[in-house]
């Protein structure tokens, strides 16, 4: 069941047609254009609803990701890198995000920053295969893992805003 607050956040991602990863060379072509798309669209519905967390780019084959998100707490923006890999089983399985400076920090975290996302989102993406895609491994797994760790690890002391690390110098 999913409740009221990940309706509203589907609702702003159109889903994804094509269900083909890496290996499959014209059909990558074609599922990358549709992640594409689906991600400027869910950047713009954000952007618009003054939601704007993140940016991604990828490299040329979109095997590869790379960017920047950040989380504001009590008015001081934190700011990440973001990164991960399309794995060569995609769409059916999904990929998994890393914030390698965090690493090590949370125990909600695998080895080499990968946000732990097994319990809530991997069995959620599971059931939405092929219509899941990149765009929503950032509404559904980064953006509620963000929404939990770092008010807790600034809670705790564990990260500092860059302005208090400035400070110290």
């Amino acid at each position: 069941m999913v409740d009221a607050s990940t309706k509203k956040t589907l609702s702003g991602i159109p889903l994804l047609k094509t269900k083909a990863g890496p290996r499959d060379k014209e059909l990558w072509v074609q599922r990358l254009k549709e992640e594409y798309t689906t991600l400027i669209q869910y950047v713009q519905s954000n952007k618009a609803s003054d939601n704007d967390w993140f940016r991604l780019e990828s490299n040329k084959e979109g095997t590869k990701w790379f960017g920047k998100c950040w989380y504001i707490h009590n008015l001081l923006k934190y700011e990440f890198d973001v990164e991960f890999d399309i794995p060569v089983t995609y769409p059916v399985t999904s990929p998994e995000i890393a914030l390698p400076e965090l690493d090590g920090k949370t125990a909600k975290m695998y080895r080499g920053g990968k946000i732990c996302l097994s319990d809530h989102f991997k069995p959620l993406w599971a059931r939405n295969v092929p219509k899941f895609g990149i765009a929503h491994g950032m509404a559904l797994g980064l953006g509620p893992w963000l929404a939990v760790e770092v008010p807790d690890l600034i809670e705790k002391g564990i990260i500092k805003h860059k302005d208090q690390c400035d400070e110290k110098k």
